[in-house]
This record gives structure tokens, sequence and C-alpha cells, in this order.
């Protein structure tokens, strides 16, 4: 099976961030995993939706699946 891949930009316009969110949160380990590929940052489709579904929440106040499972 091929793997999709998004580019940063390709992936701040999907989120509707900028680019240096992304660029911010691969320094300090946040975001989605991602690959480096000869000096070029790639993130494969299938972590982003992972990340996706880890950051869902029901309510403002809801802490999520990561923090819910340390409780």
């Amino acid at each position: 099976m091929k793997e999709t891949h998004l580019n940063q930009l390709e992936l701040a316009v999907r989120w509707r961030i900028s680019h240096r969110t992304l660029e911010r949160w691969r320094w300090t380990g946040e975001g989605p995993k991602f690959l480096k590929v000869g000096g070029r940052v790639v993130y494969r489709l299938s972590d982003v939706e992972e990340y996706e579904q880890s950051i869902i929440r029901s309510s403002t106040s809801d802490p999520g699946q990561a923090q819910q499972a340390d409780a």
C-alpha cells in the first residue's frame, strides 16, 4: 500500500494554521509524528489522522484520551 505524505505547507493548509506553528511544535515535541527526508520534513497522512483522533474532545473541560488514561 502506498503511503500518502503531506509537507509542512500542506498540513498547515489542512488545519488552517501557520506553517511556523508546525515548526515550533516540532521543536517542542508537540504535534504529529514527522519524517525528515534529506532535510525535508514530511508528515505521513496516517500519523496526521492518528494525531487528530488523539486530540478529539467532547467539551472544553475534557482532558482528552491521553490524560484520561493516566487518571
